[in-house]
């Protein structure tokens, strides 16, 4: 009699650190054949009905979550077909992508400045980069370029049985190159102009090609300064999340803030703009010409989401002059031990499932460089006849500017930004939220909305846990958006308590 697979095994099967091999599919075939509808039921009578219909939904959304993102595999992989022949139709050139890696021809060989990778075990890892300028190697997520799915495990699985077939292989390494980190290092290596050219899918209007321009040196930045025109006695940087703009702070906090904190404080909200890799290191880079550009000596940060990681690495750079460190909403996932940070940041912000919306719409950002580049090309490429039908929809501010900071990302901004800061600093978030607990004396205040449902208020707690001074506020009926969108006069009390009670 064949013997049936355990279910424990079936459902664990997507949770793993690889995902399931062309076998595994007969694992969910088996779930649903006869043999294991006595045990479905046995497992239902021994549970209350809410905790079988839950347990029913989830197995759900594995199985519908599985054939779904199998399709996406396969459709990114025709999509990068696609890209690579409308490129070189609108480009007159091959454009490299992250699917690929090139040949050793395509090193970087002015003053033997390389970036390779160990081609042996089958995956893409940066091993070396000699240069002169100040991007390392860490600042590069290895997520960009290494991203396990259905089809690059059969596609392993296929060279490496290929390989055992052929002849004994010789003892020399295989060396291979990432063609898109080396196209865009190219430029800061050999000491070019490394803003980004606008690409033929991204939209060459003012707003969106400005961000990019040679010509700037730094980001935009709106100061708010004290209305009579009085020297302010505190400096304030506001740092914007993933996929958003000053605008978020500057329509709806700053506005709510009393006459007593107008004439005390200088507001500064960034704009995070306008690189070539957008590593965390160049965000960072450009913040602190902001902060020299306008003679800010100590100063109070507030930032939300992504914004938090930039906060702590500048609390880590200027442990003496930050006054007061507010984040709401950090992305901050522990990372077990014996697991890859990036890889594991990866998994848990975008987990490959259909349900709820938002990790949808996170996985398909994350996983897919082709799909994500066609939403951006039917959205932000056309983003004025969105901005003209929000307008007049919504007839709301709020509403619009949210979207407005939205569609003025390009695709390279979007996905370097996401893989290099969120998942890339996975491995150095535990020593920043070390170094602001041991070293700095500041006011520490964790804010998070507890329906957030791009980042769990899970996160906060850590932060928590790692820095016990910190003042954890988890904020009922509010979400991602909402802890400040709509509830900005109560924040923007809430700030001027937190600065007030600053020590001088």
């Amino acid at each position: 009699m064949k013997q049936s697979i355990p279910l424990s095994l079936s459902l664990s099967l997507n949770s793993s650190t690889n995902l399931p091999t062309p076998n595994s599919l007969l694992h969910y075939v088996q779930i649903i054949t006869s043999s294991h509808i006595a045990s479905f039921r046995h497992i239902i009578r021994k549970m209350g009905f809410r905790s079988s219909l839950a347990f029913v939904g989830r197995l759900v959304n594995e199985l519908v979550s599985f054939v779904v993102f199998s399709a996406l595999d396969l459709l990114d992989v025709f999509l990068c077909l696609v890209y690579k022949l409308a490129d070189y139709a609108k480009e007159a050139e091959w454009k490299p992508c992250y699917c690929s890696s090139s040949s050793t021809n395509d090193m970087i060989a002015s003053s033997g400045n390389i970036l390779v990778s160990d081609g042996n075990n089958g995956r893409s890892k940066i091993v070396c980069l000699c240069s002169s300028s100040k991007l390392q190697l860490e600042d590069i997520s290895d997520t960009l370029y290494c991203r396990s799915s259905i089809v690059s495990d059969i596609s392993r699985a296929t060279v490496e049985e290929l390989r055992r077939k052929k002849v004994k292989r010789s003892a020399t390494t295989t060396v291979t190159i990432n063609s898109t980190i080396v196209q865009m290092l190219k430029g800061k290596i050999g000491g070019q102009q490394s803003h980004p050219v606008p690409r033929w899918s991204d939209c060459d209007c003012k707003t969106c090609t400005s961000w990019s321009s040679a010509s700037r040196n730094s980001l935009y930045v709106h100061v708010q300064s004290p209305d009579d025109g009085s020297i302010p006695k505190e400096d304030v940087l506001f740092i914007h999340g993933f996929i958003s703009s000053s605008a978020f702070w500057t329509e709806t906090v700053f506005p709510n803030f009393s006459e007593s904190a107008r004439s005390k404080y200088r507001l500064l909200a960034v704009d995070l703009l306008g690189f070539s890799l957008y590593t965390l290191r160049e965000h960072v880079d450009m913040i602190e010409r902001v902060i020299e550009q306008h003679d800010v000596k100590s100063f109070h940060i507030v930032a939300h989401s992504l914004g938090s990681i930039l906060a702590l690495a500048l609390a880590v750079k200027y442990p003496d002059s930050i006054k007061s460190l507010t984040l709401l909403a950090p992305p901050y996932f522990p990372v077990p031990k014996g697991e890859q940070g990036t890889q594991y940041v990866l998994r848990k912000v975008a987990p490959r499932r259909v349900w709820p919306l938002m990790a949808f719409g996170a996985s398909l950002a994350c996983w897919y460089e082709h799909i994500s580049r066609t939403i951006c090309l039917l959205i932000c490429k056309n983003h004025r006849v969105w901005e003209f039908l929000f307008k007049f929809i919504t007839r709301n501010r709020i509403k619009t500017f949210l979207m407005e900071g939205f569609f003025c990302h390009t695709h390279n901004a979007a996905w370097h930004t996401l893989h290099n800061i969120i998942c890339g600093s996975a491995d150095k978030i535990d020593g920043y939220l070390d170094t602001v607990r041991d070293r700095l004396d500041c006011n520490v205040t964790v804010i998070h909305g507890r329906k957030d449902e791009v980042l769990p208020v899970e996160c906060s707690i850590a932060v928590k846990s790692r820095i016990p001074r910190a003042n954890l506020k988890i904020i009922d009926n509010k979400d991602h958006i909402t802890v400040i969108v709509g509830n900005q006069k109560s924040f923007a009390r809430e700030l001027e308590e937190i600065w007030n009670n600053t020590k001088q």
